[in-house]
């Protein structure tokens, strides 16, 4: 049990919910097909309920529970009365609007506090806060450019885009192939790999060292709409080109991180090592390397965003009739902002899940360093 607390986001979300009542109702007059009185009061003792749980003193627990079941069950209700795209709402639609995301806040803040015991309850707690933080951009999003009217040409909502995804899946595929499993794949791994190469020879060879991290700083800071043009000259305007300007991206990365890395064992470690009698390699094998993981792993997380950036970029400048910059640079012609959207939605979920790999692939290698084991 916790003592009784008056949280700030309940309070507010109460007083909004009493001056919605005061101002009902929902929609303008003119709105086709109109929520009921019934609907009104349930979307409003929903908020009302969870806004007085989040004051009583019962466990984070439950408390937490009660805040999700109300603050997502009066959004559901408030979406689901949401006539069309006209922009009737009300401020009394608004102010309900923000009682259940200052409730669903206060959830957010109550399930932080959490300690759960079992490890399957601090994963399920590691992704059950982001995904109340991203559906509540999704629910603000689609309300307000629902209910405020907002041109679909200038903020299509998400439920327009999801209807695009899912009646566009063949089309989405095709770019996914061409853009992620030739350009970004191919891109990454050679640029990773040959950048972690030369980090070794530049950390055996001190002339390569003061010779080309000056050279990756300055190519580093070049345009990529300067380099993806040359590149599709070069290598023509298939996905070889776009590989190339992934290369380019993710090689200097790769490279200082990898350097920064090699040099991060402690000088006891070192002598330690060339007392046992061992050589630059074995060094390198057993000690250095296994110090540099967190740098390498940190230019690879990088670099898994980095090269979804310059593949859909560089489709910009020459590509076959497929890909996902080909796509968005198209369909932004012909004003069909829903595509656009789509393909930057399956561009944002591509790069996390890649980013998400990279991530968990890092746990399991540097289990040992500080920061996984807090974690």
């Amino acid at each position: 049990m916790k003592r009784a607390v008056l949280s700030w986001q309940g309070l507010v979300a109460l007083v909004c919910t009493i001056a919605a009542m005061f101002m009902l109702p929902l929609y303008a007059a003119g709105a086709s097909a109109p929520p009921s009185s019934a609907t009104s009061a349930l979307i409003a003792l929903l908020a009302i309920a969870a806004a007085l749980v989040s004051f009583a003193p019962i466990s984070r627990t439950l408390a937490a529970t009660a805040l999700f079941v109300g603050a997502h069950g009066a959004a559901w209700l408030l979406l689901a009365t949401l006539p069309g795209n006209e922009g009737f709402a009300t401020s009394s639609f608004f102010l309900l609007l923000v009682a259940g995301w200052l409730l669903a806040s206060r959830c957010v803040t109550e399930l932080s506090e959490l300690q759960p015991p079992a490890p399957a309850g601090r994963w399920l707690l590691r992704l059950l806060i982001p995904a109340i933080f991203g559906a509540w951009i999704l629910i603000v999003w689609e309300a307000v450019s629902r209910g405020a009217g907002i041109p679909f040409v200038i903020l299509p909502p998400p439920s327009a885009i999801w209807t695009r995804i899912s009646g566009s899946l063949p089309i989405l595929g095709e770019d996914i192939r061409q853009t992620i499993f030739k350009a970004v794949l191919v891109g990454y791994v050679i640029g990773c790999a040959s950048g972690f190469v030369v980090a070794i020879l530049a950390d055996r060879f001190a002339f390569l060292r003061r010779g080309l991290l000056p050279i990756g700083n300055m190519v580093s800071a070049l345009p990529i709409i300067g380099v993806a043009p040359i590149m599709v000259m070069w290598f023509g305007f298939d996905w070889q080109s776009k590989a190339a300007v992934v290369i380019i991206m993710t090689f200097f990365p790769m490279l200082v991180n990898t350097v920064a890395g090699l040099a991060a064992s402690g000088n006891m470690e070192r002598d330690l090592m060339r007392t046992y009698g061992s050589n630059y390699w074995q060094t390198l094998v057993k000690l250095r390397l296994p110090a540099a993981m967190p740098f390498i792993f940190n230019a690879l997380k990088i670099n898994s965003t980095l090269a979804m950036i310059g593949a859909i970029v560089a489709e910009f400048f020459g590509t076959p009739i497929v890909g996902m910059g080909f796509r968005i640079s198209t369909e932004m012609g012909r004003m069909n902002v829903d595509m656009v959207w789509a393909e930057i939605a399956v561009a944002a979920l591509a790069g996390s899940i890649f980013y998400g790999v990279v991530a968990l692939a890092e746990r399991a290698v540097t289990f040992w360093h500080p920061s996984i084991r807090g974690g």
